[in-house]
This record gives structure tokens, sequence and C-alpha cells, in this order.
């Protein structure tokens, strides 16, 4: 879906009988609206899960530490999230905070544990049980610990060993390092690359070496938490556009471009649009041909983050420019994590010659921070490879068909039972709404009686009323596993009512293909 900005989103006329609709994608993406029953009935569960735990707070003695001997002082926590802390989002997260003890594939084992007060501490027994799970981000399967990548890791740990205890600056380079940034320039079609040990810092370290005070940054409003803590490390004034929404980007920008710097009224020395191929929570992938389009009209600069969407979409398993087929030289930082697709650790920022020649320099991440151990990138080049056909035939192609073949029938199947599901089509990501924030906590334990693991996300993560289950799909899960979480799913929807979806369900049969 390519589309030219001839003429301005706002000077475009309004449709008819539709004067707020959006500029959407080829593929449907499904924000259904919540009803206003279960509006009302999220809203009191929650305030009612408040007040009895004020109650609690006091009239019983909290099992947590607490400040004593500090008179004088003013109160070095806040008391009110930490009663939200311990009464309400304690009790959602407490059925989900296991301990794993094997890979996490399309099965994973966890500790079995017990607890003696109503789930303020656990004791680890010495059984464990084995899951179903959908609950890891490991799109194309490549987390195990046996076959090519663990074969190849073992060869490099006997060679290198298992760290590189310095920076990246000082002694912490080795051949693996560089051949993984030439692979990874290949693999993008970019000039080079530069990889950091850890994801969540490549977006927090490094936003502040490109971007300052005197910067405008437009952000999306479902971006990560490591891109927000970048933008307010670097100082730059923070402006957030709707969730997916061009109309209201570039309306901003226009905005901005005029008014120039708050204080000084001084034009912007750098105006940047920040967003994700695949947002986490929502399920939703980015509307990247409009945006293309907006940062080439206004001459700002793009900073695209694919932690989710690199080799979990598109035909060739590169992202979300291979989804839409664009060139990814129309973006001018390319940010990426290896903790998904990859089976690994660490993050990337890929891009000019010019722009990886300054963060090799200027980036914290890369000045300071351990750089990747060599066994965490020999398992990066050993799948990246395989995705990219260089190393063992069609296998990688095959994982790539594998995935995209489960999201779209675990997404149609999951519809079809009458759950609200969030998200584009082709998103691994699979946010299936629950709404109330009891019911997550609630929901995430009837799976773990049928042995499947599943993420329970709730407030602050997701708006307050838009409680959630995210699962997480995977080339590694069957056909067969999948419709065993469905069978799961649709005796649970039945006892905890969470059947919410006013589209008309119907009834005939959801193949199992393949999209490409």
């Amino acid at each position: 879906m390519a589309s030219v900005l001839n003429k301005s989103y706002l000077d475009r006329p309004k449709l008819k009988g539709s004067p707020e609709k959006k500029i959407t994608h080829d593929m449907e993406e499904s924000y259904e609206k919540r009803p206003l029953y279960t509006s009302v009935m999220a809203c009191l569960g929650f305030y009612f899960l408040i007040f009895i735990g004020l109650i609690n707070h006091i009239v019983f003695t909290p099992k947590v530490t607490t400040e004593k001997n500090r008179k004088g002082y003013p109160p070095l926590y806040n008391k009110f999230d930490s009663i939200y802390l311990r009464y309400v989002y304690r009790r959602v997260k407490d059925c989900f905070n296991r301990v794993v003890c094997g890979v996490p594939g399309a099965k994973i084992d966890i500790m079995d544990r017990v607890t003696h007060d109503s789930c303020w501490s656990f004791e680890l027994l010495d059984t464990k049980s084995t899951f179903l799970n959908l609950g890891s981000y490991n799109y194309l399967g490549f987390a195990q610990n046996e076959g090519p990548c663990a074969d190849d890791t073992k060869d490099i740990i006997k060679k290198y060993g298992w760290a590189v205890n310095s920076s990246r600056q000082e002694l912490g380079t080795n051949n693996l390092h560089l051949e993984l940034e030439q692979l990874i320039a290949a693999f993008l079609g970019v000039d080079d690359a530069i990889v950091f040990g850890m994801g969540f810092a490549t977006n927090s370290l490094n936003l502040p070496s490109i971007i300052n005070s005197e910067c405008l940054v437009l952000s999306d409003a479902c971006n990560h938490a490591s891109i927000i803590l970048g933008i307010r490390l670097s100082g730059a004034t923070s402006v957030v556009y709707k969730h997916n929404d061009v109309i209201h980007l570039e309306q901003l920008i226009r905005q901005n471009i005029v008014s120039g710097q708050p204080k000084t009224q001084k034009p912007w020395e750098k105006i940047f649009i920040v967003t994700e191929g695949i947002f986490s929570m929502e399920g939703s992938i980015t509307n990247l041909p409009d945006i293309i389009a907006i940062k080439k009209k206004y001459k700002v600069y793009l900073y695209v983050d694919e932690a989710h969407s690199i080799g979990a979409l598109g035909p060739n398993g590169r992202g979300i420019f291979d989804y839409y087929n664009c060139c990814p030289k129309d973006v001018d930082i390319l940010m990426g994590t290896f903790s998904k697709s990859f089976g690994s650790a660490g993050g990337y920022i890929a891009g000019s010659k010019d722009l990886i020649d300054y963060l090799r320099v200027n980036s914290h991440a890369s000045c300071y921070a351990t750089s990747m151990a060599p066994p965490v990138a020999q398992v990066i080049i050993t799948s990246m490879s395989m995705i990219m056909g260089r190393k063992y035939g069609e296998e990688g192609r095959k994982r790539i068909i594998q995935l995209a073949s489960n999201v779209k029938y675990f997404r149609r199947k999951l519809k079809a039972l009458g759950c609200v599901v969030y998200g584009n089509d082709n998103s691994p990501v699979i946010p299936m709404l629950v709404y109330m924030i009891s019911k997550v906590g609630a929901t995430v334990r009837e799976f773990n009686k049928f042995n499947i693991a599943t993420v329970g996300v709730g407030f602050p993560a997701t708006p307050l009323l838009e409680g959630r289950i995210r699962f997480c799909m995977s080339a590694a899960l069957t056909k067969e596993q999948l419709d065993e979480v469905l069978v799961a799913t649709e005796k649970i929807i039945n006892k905890l009512g969470l059947r919410y979806s006013k589209k008309p369900i119907f009834n005939e049969e959801i193949l199992y293909e393949n999209p490409y």
C-alpha cells in the first residue's frame, strides 16, 4: 500500500458520513468499541479493589519492608503508589511471576510453588510443570538448546569464552561483533550497523546521542518505555500523536513548524518522528508508507523501532519494510532487538555509514556498556543467516511461513469465538481483551489449569479499562497445539464471560494455510 501525499491529509475532503475516518492499512486492524456496561463494571471493579486495598493497609500491617526511624524525613515512597502495587497490581501479577527452568520454546518448564500467606510470598517446590508457551517473544522458534544455533554456539564458546568484560570502545570488540554488524547491514539493505548488548539500552542510551534539547520529537502514543526514557534523557520536547494516526501526526508537525520552540520561538534544530514496527501491547502495525511520505514532505527525521517486527513480518522476514515493500533507506534510523525473532539478546542501530560512525564514538551504550557476549552474538549470526537462506537451505523460510500461518489461523479462530482481538491480522502479538483488571488474573490462572502459559496485562501497561491477555505467536507451535489452546480458550471465555465482541460470528471452516 504505497500512498503519495500530493496534498496534505488535512486538506483532503472529508468522507461523506465519516468525518473522522482515518486512512487505514491494507489489512484491517480491529479496535472494537467497548460496551458501556463493560466500561461501568470495569471502573467499579477497579475502584472496589483500591478501596479494599486501603482498608487492608489501615487494618493490617503489610508483609513488606516499611520505613522506620526516619523522623523528620518525608516518605521515600509514594503511599498511594505502594497501595496500588501491593493490593491491586500484585494480585494480577502474582499469577504469572513464575520461575522458568527450561528453554522458552513451544513448551516451557515452570517450577511449582505454594503460598501460605495469601500470595504475599511463595515457597518453591522440588517439582516442575510443563506448559504450552504462548507468553514468549520466540517468534521464529530459535530459542532452542539444540539444533544449528546451539551447535554453532558451542564451538564459539570454546574459542572466545562466555563473555567480554569490557565496552566496545576499549577491549570489547571481537571478530563476531564485526561479522554480525556486516550481516545486519546486508540483511536490512543499508550501509552499516552497530550492535549493543541490551535492547532496552539501545533505545534509551542512543536516542540522547542524536537528539538534544532544541529538538522536537513526535512520538506515537503507544511507544515502548525504552523510547520514552530515551526521549526524556535527551531533554527534547516531546509531543505525543494519537496511535497510528497519520492525520494527527501531520497536524502536529505543521503546528510546531509554525510555532517553533516554546520559550524562544526559534525554529527547531531537528524534528523526529519516532514509531515502532509492531506495537507490543496493541498488536498493531505502523502505517509506514504514509509516515515516510510525511517525513519526505516536511524534511523531518524518522526513527523506527523494529523490536517486534524484524524477522516476524514480511515474506523474507525483513520486517516492516519487507511487509510494505518499502525502501529501508527511506528511514533515517533503524532500531531493532535480537531477543524476539532471533532467540538471543541485545539490539542494533542501522542506517547510513555517517550515522553509525558517529554512534561508535558518541553513544553511551557503545562507550560504557559491556559489549555483547560471544555466544549471544553467534546465536544471532546463525539464526539471521538461516532467515536469509545463507545456511541450512530453506529452514529459515519454513519458519517464516509457519509463523505467518499460525498468526492468521489463531487470530481468526479467536474472533470466531466471540473475543475482542486487537491489532493487525498479520501481527504475531495477539491481545484478547478482558477489560476488567480482576479478570486479567483470573483468566491467566484458568489457563494455568490447562497448562497453558499466557501473559496478563493491566494498568499502567494498558489503558485503565482495557486489561487483556496477550498471546505471543511462535513458529515453534504446531496447528494441533494451537487447537488445544483454542479448546481451552472457549471453555475459559464461557466460564468467565469474556465473549465481548458484537460482531457477527460466522461458522464457516477456518483454514490453516500459507499466507504467502
